[in-house]
Protein backbone atom coordinates (compact mmCIF):
# COMPACT_ATOMS: atom_id res chain seq x y z
CA UNK A 1 0.00 0.00 0.00
CA UNK A 2 1.33 3.68 -0.95
CA UNK A 3 -0.37 6.63 0.57
CA UNK A 4 0.61 9.16 -2.31
CA UNK A 5 3.35 11.15 -0.92
CA UNK A 6 6.02 10.85 -3.70
CA UNK A 7 9.58 10.36 -2.76
CA UNK A 8 11.51 11.53 -5.22
CA UNK A 9 11.19 12.30 -9.15
CA UNK A 10 12.91 9.85 -11.26
CA UNK A 11 13.45 8.99 -14.83
CA UNK A 12 12.87 6.64 -17.52
CA UNK A 13 15.85 4.85 -18.65
CA UNK A 14 14.00 2.51 -20.97
CA UNK A 15 10.88 0.78 -22.54
CA UNK A 16 11.06 -2.28 -24.71
CA UNK A 17 7.94 -2.46 -26.16
CA UNK A 18 6.65 -6.47 -26.18
CA UNK A 19 3.47 -8.60 -28.13
CA UNK A 20 0.75 -7.06 -25.23
CA UNK A 21 2.81 -6.33 -22.46
CA UNK A 22 6.49 -4.25 -21.82
CA UNK A 23 9.53 -4.16 -19.51
CA UNK A 24 10.97 -0.13 -18.05
CA UNK A 25 13.97 0.69 -16.64
CA UNK A 26 13.72 3.23 -14.35
CA UNK A 27 16.24 5.33 -12.47
CA UNK A 28 15.78 6.43 -8.76
CA UNK A 29 18.49 6.33 -6.50
CA UNK A 30 16.87 6.75 -3.33
CA UNK A 31 13.66 4.46 -3.86
CA UNK A 32 16.65 1.34 -5.20
CA UNK A 33 18.37 2.47 -2.14
CA UNK A 34 16.99 -0.78 -0.18
CA UNK A 35 15.12 -2.21 -3.23
CA UNK A 36 15.27 -5.85 -3.74
CA UNK A 37 13.99 -8.07 -6.81
CA UNK A 38 10.01 -8.53 -5.66
CA UNK A 39 9.30 -5.41 -3.96
CA UNK A 40 6.86 -3.42 -5.25
CA UNK A 41 7.58 0.72 -6.60
CA UNK A 42 5.09 2.92 -7.81
CA UNK A 43 5.59 4.39 -10.46
CA UNK A 44 3.46 7.69 -11.88
CA UNK A 45 0.97 5.74 -8.99
CA UNK A 46 1.21 2.39 -10.92
CA UNK A 47 2.59 -0.29 -8.52
CA UNK A 48 5.07 -2.31 -10.51
CA UNK A 49 7.22 -5.16 -9.43
CA UNK A 50 11.18 -4.93 -9.30
CA UNK A 51 12.60 -7.89 -11.48
CA UNK A 52 15.95 -6.67 -11.68
CA UNK A 53 18.13 -3.73 -9.70
CA UNK A 54 21.35 -2.24 -11.59
CA UNK A 55 23.38 0.28 -9.16
CA UNK A 56 20.40 3.25 -9.35
CA UNK A 57 17.86 1.50 -11.83
CA UNK A 58 15.23 -0.88 -11.35
CA UNK A 59 13.53 -3.39 -13.76
CA UNK A 60 9.41 -4.07 -14.15
CA UNK A 61 7.44 -6.07 -16.21
CA UNK A 62 4.17 -3.59 -17.51
CA UNK A 63 1.35 -6.12 -18.42
CA UNK A 64 -1.38 -4.87 -21.10
CA UNK A 65 -3.88 -4.14 -18.53
CA UNK A 66 -1.29 -1.69 -16.85
CA UNK A 67 -0.37 -0.19 -20.29
CA UNK A 68 -4.24 -0.09 -21.32
CA UNK A 69 -5.37 2.10 -18.17
CA UNK A 70 -2.27 4.35 -17.21
CA UNK A 71 -0.15 6.58 -19.37
CA UNK A 72 2.97 4.21 -19.05
CA UNK A 73 2.22 3.31 -22.58
CA UNK A 74 3.55 6.61 -23.88
CA UNK A 75 6.79 6.71 -21.48
CA UNK A 76 10.00 6.88 -23.20
CA UNK A 77 13.66 7.29 -22.12
CA UNK A 78 14.34 10.67 -20.09
CA UNK A 79 10.68 11.47 -19.10
CA UNK A 80 10.18 11.94 -15.65
CA UNK A 81 7.92 9.48 -13.19
CA UNK A 82 7.10 10.16 -9.82
CA UNK A 83 8.25 7.52 -7.69
CA UNK A 84 7.09 6.16 -4.13
CA UNK A 85 8.05 2.88 -2.13
CA UNK A 86 4.89 1.10 -0.04
CA UNK A 87 4.29 2.76 3.31
CA UNK A 88 6.61 0.91 6.01
CA UNK A 89 4.37 -0.37 9.18
CA UNK A 90 6.20 1.82 11.37
CA UNK A 91 5.96 5.02 8.69
CA UNK A 92 4.02 8.14 9.02
CA UNK A 93 0.24 7.95 7.47
CA UNK A 94 0.82 11.09 4.92
CA UNK A 95 -1.70 10.93 2.65
CA UNK A 96 -4.48 8.68 2.09
CA UNK A 97 -4.83 5.13 0.95
CA UNK A 98 -3.81 4.36 -2.25
CA UNK A 99 -3.15 0.70 -3.97
CA UNK A 100 -1.51 1.77 -7.21
CA UNK A 101 -4.24 0.41 -9.03
CA UNK A 102 -5.02 3.13 -11.68
CA UNK A 103 -8.35 3.38 -12.67
CA UNK A 104 -7.58 5.14 -16.03
CA UNK A 105 -6.02 8.38 -17.53
CA UNK A 106 -7.54 12.27 -17.46
CA UNK A 107 -6.21 14.80 -19.60
CA UNK A 108 -5.29 18.12 -18.19
CA UNK A 109 -6.97 20.93 -19.40
CA UNK A 110 -6.29 24.29 -17.26
CA UNK A 111 -3.48 25.71 -15.38
CA UNK A 112 -4.30 28.87 -12.96
CA UNK A 113 -0.71 29.83 -11.46
CA UNK A 114 -1.14 32.20 -8.41
CA UNK A 115 1.34 34.11 -6.35
CA UNK A 116 3.46 30.73 -5.06
CA UNK A 117 0.73 27.67 -6.00
CA UNK A 118 -0.96 26.59 -8.87
CA UNK A 119 -4.72 25.58 -10.08
CA UNK A 120 -4.44 22.52 -11.67
CA UNK A 121 -8.12 21.46 -13.53
CA UNK A 122 -7.87 17.71 -14.58
CA UNK A 123 -10.71 16.08 -16.85
CA UNK A 124 -11.46 13.01 -15.61
CA UNK A 125 -13.40 10.12 -17.55
CA UNK A 126 -16.96 10.21 -16.62
CA UNK A 127 -17.31 6.84 -15.49
CA UNK A 128 -14.75 7.69 -12.36
CA UNK A 129 -17.07 11.27 -11.78
CA UNK A 130 -19.39 9.42 -9.18
CA UNK A 131 -16.57 8.87 -7.14
CA UNK A 132 -15.31 12.16 -6.91
CA UNK A 133 -15.96 14.61 -4.24
CA UNK A 134 -15.20 18.31 -3.18
CA UNK A 135 -12.58 18.17 -0.66
CA UNK A 136 -12.50 14.45 -1.02
CA UNK A 137 -9.16 12.66 -2.63
CA UNK A 138 -7.94 11.55 -5.45
CA UNK A 139 -4.32 10.27 -6.77
CA UNK A 140 -3.01 12.16 -9.86
CA UNK A 141 0.12 10.61 -11.31
CA UNK A 142 0.34 8.83 -7.59
CA UNK A 143 0.23 12.25 -5.86
CA UNK A 144 -2.09 12.23 -3.21
CA UNK A 145 -4.50 14.89 -3.63
CA UNK A 146 -7.66 17.16 -2.16
CA UNK A 147 -9.82 18.12 -4.60
CA UNK A 148 -10.78 22.01 -4.45
CA UNK A 149 -13.68 21.77 -6.45
CA UNK A 150 -15.35 20.35 -9.47
CA UNK A 151 -15.63 22.88 -11.91
CA UNK A 152 -18.04 22.52 -15.56
CA UNK A 153 -19.56 19.22 -13.95
CA UNK A 154 -18.31 16.31 -12.27
CA UNK A 155 -15.92 15.26 -15.21
CA UNK A 156 -13.40 18.32 -14.33
CA UNK A 157 -11.62 18.16 -10.83
CA UNK A 158 -9.74 21.03 -9.80
CA UNK A 159 -6.91 20.68 -6.98
CA UNK A 160 -4.14 23.25 -5.84
CA UNK A 161 -0.80 22.57 -6.01
CA UNK A 162 1.98 24.00 -3.56
CA UNK A 163 5.42 24.95 -4.35
CA UNK A 164 6.68 21.50 -3.05
CA UNK A 165 4.40 19.55 -4.82
CA UNK A 166 5.36 21.80 -8.26
CA UNK A 167 9.08 21.13 -7.53
CA UNK A 168 9.17 17.55 -6.52
CA UNK A 169 6.64 15.92 -8.92
CA UNK A 170 5.97 15.97 -12.40
CA UNK A 171 2.81 17.69 -11.52
CA UNK A 172 5.18 21.28 -11.66
CA UNK A 173 5.46 20.58 -15.43
CA UNK A 174 2.61 18.55 -16.91
CA UNK A 175 1.00 20.95 -19.33
CA UNK A 176 -2.85 21.31 -20.83
CA UNK A 177 -3.31 18.08 -23.19
CA UNK A 178 -1.21 15.86 -21.49
CA UNK A 179 -2.54 12.60 -19.98
CA UNK A 180 -2.33 11.77 -16.22
CA UNK A 181 -2.83 8.31 -14.26
CA UNK A 182 -5.86 8.57 -12.01
CA UNK A 183 -6.83 6.67 -8.93
CA UNK A 184 -9.89 7.43 -7.22
CA UNK A 185 -10.32 6.52 -3.30
CA UNK A 186 -10.55 2.96 -2.87
CA UNK A 187 -13.33 3.96 0.40
CA UNK A 188 -15.71 4.95 -2.36
CA UNK A 189 -15.89 1.76 -4.45
CA UNK A 190 -16.52 0.08 -1.15
CA UNK A 191 -19.05 1.73 -0.15
CA UNK A 192 -20.84 2.19 -3.86
CA UNK A 193 -20.28 -1.81 -3.44
CA UNK A 194 -21.83 -2.02 0.05
CA UNK A 195 -24.88 0.30 -0.84
CA UNK A 196 -25.62 -1.43 -4.49
CA UNK A 197 -24.94 -5.12 -3.85
CA UNK A 198 -28.01 -7.33 -3.12
CA UNK A 199 -27.78 -9.32 0.19
CA UNK A 200 -26.19 -13.07 -0.43
CA UNK A 201 -27.23 -15.96 2.47
CA UNK A 202 -26.74 -19.56 2.52
CA UNK A 203 -29.98 -19.54 0.80
CA UNK A 204 -28.92 -17.46 -2.25
CA UNK A 205 -25.97 -19.09 -2.92
CA UNK A 206 -25.66 -21.91 -5.55
CA UNK A 207 -23.71 -24.81 -3.64
CA UNK A 208 -20.48 -25.61 -5.98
Amino acid sequence: MFTGIVEELGQVVELVPGADSARVTVRGPLVTSDAVPGASIAVNGVCLTVVELAGDTFTADVMAETLNRSSLRTAAPGVPVNLERPLAANGRFGGHVVQGHVDGTGTVVERVPGDNWELVRVEIPVELARYVVAKGSITIDGVSLTIAELADGPTVVTVSLIPETLSRTTLGHRAVGEPVNLEVDVLAKYVERLSTAPTFTEETVAPR
